[in-house]
């Protein structure tokens, strides 16, 4: 699926062409693909994450040339109210995807208190701040879009990852939350991705196989054995989904929970 950006794009009709979108840690991985996919639909992009120089080589490889470099540490809440409030005093922002890199694995409870401070700060808290921010300009521009990337375990706790479950089921019952009090013209949706070829997944192979034991290699084939697809998923098919959701013929889907898992979950 790597050229799927440069195949025959169902979006490459500038259909997002005079909308702005804000992709938070979109440096890698889903963020990265996100920001090219949206861009590729002919939004404007401002894209965030920590690293500066990473942004600006995701830059140059994206479709147009009007889209922003934000550096932004999603841990640091008072930068990102600042960062933010000053974006939108000068441009409306009718997309927001909110996203950021989970925490590492292993059973909850070799996880102290102390440890849910950072990831919780960099999703739901940043998420939060961000949304209360841009909430107020979208119903502005009578236009608005949240799309918030977390994680199948929403719905089936995934094993040694129990600090990673507690909050994307956070995520989740704050997106359904929002969708029932936000103004009509907005909607909020998650994306819940499955396995997925990213350095994101790399890191928790490694950090469940300190853990447990196993080798790096036997917790990726017990992966694989789950998906009925037997292939990682491409970031980019990730990103599609994203961009569907934040097109405006999607405006009634609203407080859903997408899954991009290759058919892993067993649930209806």
């Amino acid at each position: 699926m790597k050229n799927l950006l440069n195949s025959k794009f169902p979006y490459a009709d500038n259909i997002l062409k005079g909308k702005t979108a804000l992709v938070c840690g979109a440096s890698k991985g889903i963020g990265k693909a996100t920001a090219l996919m949206l861009a590729r639909a002919g939004a404007q992009v401002i894209i965030c994450a920590r690293s500066s120089e990473e942004l600006e080589k995701l830059s140059q490889e994206m479709h147009g040339d009007n889209h922003i470099v934000l550096t932004l540490n999603l841990e640091d809440i008072s930068m990102v109210e600042s960062k933010i409030t000053d974006l939108v005093r000068k441009q409306p922002i009718h997309i927001l995807v909110n996203n950021s890199g989970g925490p590492p694995g292993g059973p909850l409870l070799s996880n102290t208190v102390d440890e849910f401070e950072g990831p919780f700060k960099r999703h739901l808290h940043a998420a939060h701040t961000i949304t209360r921010i841009l909430t107020p300009i979208m119903e502005r521009e009578k236009y608005g879009r949240i799309v918030n990337i977390i994680s199948t375990s929403v719905r089936e706790p995934i094993d040694n990852i129990g600090l990673s479950n507690t909050l994307r089921g956070a995520m989740g019952s704050w997106a359904k939350s929002l969708s029932r009090e936000l103004n009509p013209c907005i909607t909020i949706n998650n994306i819940l991705p499955g396995f997925t070829d990213t350095d994101r997944l790399g890191s928790l192979a490694g950090s469940i196989s300190s853990k447990t034991g196993d080798t790096i290699e036997q917790v990726q084939e017990k992966w694989m054995n789950s998906v009925p697809i037997q292939r990682l998923i491409d970031p980019l098919e990730t990103g599609a989904a994203v961009t569907w959701l934040c097109l405006p013929s999607s405006g009634a889907i609203r407080g859903i929970s997408l899954a991009v898992d290759g058919g892993r979950m067993r649930s209806i």
